[in-house]
């Protein structure tokens, strides 16, 4: 790892805390960029640096920096509902990489996106339905089924800026 790996991990750190910032509340899960610059951090910078750029960030949260949404940051945020969901950002931005990494197409980065994309999902239903009193289907309603057409979307979106990304060699 060199100084530019660093500097881009770190950039993607700082990038997903702007985006936890662009937050739309809708219930204990508040709509937010988050996702999509977690998947671009996987699909342009790769598994590793992905996987360190959000590790970054969440090790930033947890020290209480306040990068996570509404400008919050402490431990007691991993423990709330959200907590799940940021829990699974660095696997997610690994295997958003990773898949993409196997065949540079843009509907390679699509699959990797929906698979991180499922296990953001997992681990934060996971982690929110505890709260709820073992409510899973609650906790499927209220954390994820909203947020299937956005982060959708977002999957889009995040693929076909990584491809350009690529394709430019900017990074």
């Amino acid at each position: 790892m060199n100084s530019r790996d660093v500097a881009f991990a770190g950039l993607f750190a700082a990038l997903t805390a702007v985006g936890a910032q662009i937050s739309i509340p809708i219930g204990p899960v508040p709509l937010t960029l988050q996702v999509f610059t977690v998947l671009l951090s996987g699909l342009i910078l790769g598994s590793r640096l992905g996987f360190l750029s959000q590790a970054v960030y969440l090790f930033m949260g947890v020290v209480g920096i306040p990068v996570f949404a509404n400008v919050q940051g402490g431990l007691a945020v991993i423990y709330g509902p959200t907590g799940g969901y940021l829990v699974a950002f660095p696997l997610a931005a690994f295997l958003a990489g990773y898949v993409a990494e196997r065949k540079d197409s843009l509907a390679a980065m699509v699959a990797g996106s929906v698979i991180a994309i499922a296990v953001i999902y997992a681990l934060g239903w996971l982690r929110l339905g505890l709260l709820m009193g073992n409510d899973f289907k609650k906790a499927f309603f209220i954390g994820v089924l909203p947020f299937i057409p956005a982060d959708l979307g977002k999957a889009l979106v995040a693929a076909a800026v990584a491809k350009t990304v690529k394709k430019w060699g900017v990074l």
